[in-house]
């Protein structure tokens, strides 16, 4: 497949994860927001976060998929994660593009502008024609990035991958975005 590009937008760096952002990314992964949209249990630790980038990286190279790391372009800050994401589980539907920034950044616009050049590379690079996004019910914040991205909401259910609660698959379909 290949290693991980690196997209620049108007105020962000979409490059690969490296050894020394793996403080930064625990840090972001450790908040309670954070935890409670990505289901992180207790045991999600420091060691659980660095085999979590190790396997991010590793699926640009299996894949040609994975999650960029997100810094600002002004200051060089690790501000989240971003990307297209696309596992191997029993009920996963395609690439989905995802986002996490830590709370810290929410409310500037980063996850939109990391969307927007996640969808983009999809449809232009990657060829796919549909994208989702998987988003519980109750996080307004990620659907309205979703909308902003152009994408609809296709069906809520329960996936293999996470039981206990029911999530709203968003679909972007290229031509739509």
């Amino acid at each position: 497949m290949g290693a991980c590009p690196t997209i620049e937008t108007d105020r962000l760096v979409l490059r690969p994860f490296r050894d020394d952002d793996l403080d930064d990314y625990f840090a972001m992964m450790d908040t309670p927001e954070v935890r409670r949209w990505l289901h992180l249990s207790d045991k999600f630790d420091r060691d659980a976060a660095w085999a979590q980038m190790a396997g991010l990286v590793g699926q640009w190279t299996l894949r040609g998929t994975g999650l960029w790391a997100l810094e600002e372009r002004s200051t060089g800050r690790f501000v989240g994660r971003a990307g297209l994401y696309n596992p191997v589980r029993v009920d996963w539907p395609g690439v989905e593009v995802g986002w996490t920034l830590d709370p810290s950044s929410w409310g500037n616009g980063y996850a939109t502008e990391a969307g927007i050049a996640a969808r983009d590379h999809g449809f232009g690079e990657l060829g796919v024609d549909r994208l989702y996004s998987f988003i519980l019910p109750d996080n307004l914040a990620s659907q309205a990035v979703a909308r902003r991205l152009g994408f609809r909401l296709l069906e809520e259910r329960v996936m293999a991958w996470y039981l206990d609660a029911p999530h709203g698959i968003w679909v972007g379909e290229r031509g739509n975005g």
